[in-house]
């Protein structure tokens, strides 16, 4: 009898302290909106101060929602960043390429879990619409990932077709192409398909359409799938090289990538407006983030750009709304990630974790707002390029400045001499001043921790899966270079 009345105690304590965060242990699970942007730096957005882009939605949401001001993503490019948010996962644990092209060989294992794959488990539709990027063939494609449904593009825009992707009996053909021409292997760098499902259905895309086309898709599959929890995952191809817009968002007046930024701004909106016309907005989840940073746009204040494993290149303009649950208004300045949505969406979705070790932390205390509550993240660290480690206000390098890529943009400076670097991103949010040589001890610190991540990962890597190409496919290889012998399987 003791036992049990020792239980219940613990049981009401972890219902109470439930409840204080937010949800109540009877609240209705969320519907999730995941919007993740291709290459969109941190000072693209007005919320981050922004002043020639104009971004009134995504400043309306950071004013009903919640701003994270230090959220990282997994890698400093497109594909290593897509496998962290979805999979909860650091990239190199899955021995993913931080970039898939249309002739890699290998995807993401269908065997790992991804966000869509819990979901869907937990009872919730799922669907993808937008730019993929862990694999465009078979077992690597979305429907082969948990989700119900795909439509987009299945890498980046600046990228070819490979001839081994099937081709929909209705395609839609333009450019003056016909179908002998795909079934001759043509391929032209930053000509593209649109994929639904698991089949191309036009070719090429018309990237000038492609925001709005996402938008509208997302539209009306929101629209259908209303009343019963979803999860949509929207990861848009802007504001990605080549850069396109709409006839809407053509403004002579003003830069191609202010264009761009500005139409996806009018996406996030008509999104909100249709979760709000639906009735569903104070049970729905949006978050809003960016793959990495800004490759044409402004990743400022941070240091350097995308590729980089400064923070201008891997932290991220980020958003997140919920009415009623996230306070509005508020600023979160905690170390959080893209790899915690996952243990964050199983809290509030109902959803069961992998079997297999992922790296993410259940952030919920942070994004509901509770009093005191502190990053999960005791050290945050990244293998990509040559690595680095984010603990508390500390940024550390365990390489010496001069050596990484995009050190400096301006011409008269000059590399610190030591071997490490270490910055004060509070005091120094541009991380322009190394204090290694001040902070020995916390440099021996993050070094180890480091160090004992790498050998982690480096005896713990789970496999990624061989994508299926039918063995008289034509060679996937880049445009203009020699073609070579058919990829047999």
């Amino acid at each position: 009898m003791k036992t049990l009345h020792n239980f219940l105690i613990v049981l009401i304590a972890i219902l109470a302290s439930w409840t204080s965060m937010g949800v109540a242990a009877d609240a209705p699970r969320p519907n999730v909106i995941l919007i993740f942007i291709d290459d969109m730096g941190y000072g693209d957005v007005g919320f981050n101060g922004a002043t020639i882009p104009q971004t009134p939605n995504l400043d309306r949401m950071a004013t009903e929602g919640m701003k994270f001001t230090d959220f990282y993503v997994g890698c400093a490019v497109c594909s290593g960043s897509r496998t962290s948010l979805l999979t909860g996962c650091h990239y190199q644990r899955l021995s993913m390429n931080a970039v898939l092209f249309p002739n890699s060989n290998r995807g993401l294992h269908p065997d790992e879990v991804t966000l869509a794959d819990m979901l869907k488990e937990a009872g919730y539709r799922t669907a993808c619409i937008g730019k993929w990027h862990l694999g465009h063939l078979p077992p690597c494609l979305p429907t082969h990932q948990g989700f119900d449904s795909y439509w987009g593009i299945p890498y980046s825009n600046d990228m070819w077709i490979d001839p081994a992707n099937k081709l929909s009996s209705e395609i839609v053909l333009r450019d003056g192409l016909v179908l002998a021409d795909l079934q001759a292997g043509h391929k032209a760098k930053n000509v593209v398909p649109i994929l639904r499902d698991e089949e191309v259905i036009e070719y090429p895309a018309d990237q000038t359409t492609i925001t709005r086309r996402y938008t509208e898709e997302a539209i009306r599959w929101i629209t259908e799938k209303r009343e019963e929890p979803f999860f949509l995952y929207l990861p848009h191809t802007m504001v990605h090289l080549p850069l396109a817009v709409s006839e809407a968002f053509n403004n002579p007046d003003k830069d191609l990538i202010t264009n761009a930024i500005e139409e996806v701004d009018w996406s996030v909106g008509e999104i909100l407006r249709t979760v709000q016309s639906a009735g569903i907005d104070d049970n729905t989840l949006i978050v809003f983030t960016s793959d990495n940073g800004a490759a044409v746009g402004s990743s400022l204040p941070l240091r350097a750009r995308k590729s980089s494993v400064y923070d201008g290149g891997i932290r991220e303009p980020t958003l997140m709304w919920w009415p009623g649950k996230i306070p509005a208004g508020a600023v979160c300045r905690e170390v959080a990630a893209s790899i915690d949505m996952m243990p964050t969406l199983a809290r509030l979705c109902g959803g069961e974790l992998p079997e297999r070790k992922i790296d993410g932390q259940d952030i919920w205390p942070l994004m509901a707002g509770v009093e005191g509550a502190q990053s999960p993240h005791e050290a945050y660290v990244l293998m990509h390029g040559p690595g680095t480690v984010r603990s508390g206000k500390w940024k550390f390098y365990p390489w010496q400045e001069g050596k990484g890529r995009q050190a400096r943009d301006n011409a008269t400076w000059q590399p610190s001499a030591d071997p490490y670097q270490l910055y004060d991103t509070v005091a120094d949010i541009g991380e322009t001043t190394n204090v290694a040589s001040e902070h020995p001890q916390i440099v021996q610190r993050l070094k180890r921790v480091y160090e004992a991540h790498v050998a982690e990962i480096k005896a713990n890597r789970r496999p990624t899966a061989e994508m299926i190409r039918p063995g008289n496919a034509i060679s996937p290889e880049r445009p203009g270079r020699v073609e070579k012998t058919p990829v047999k399987k």
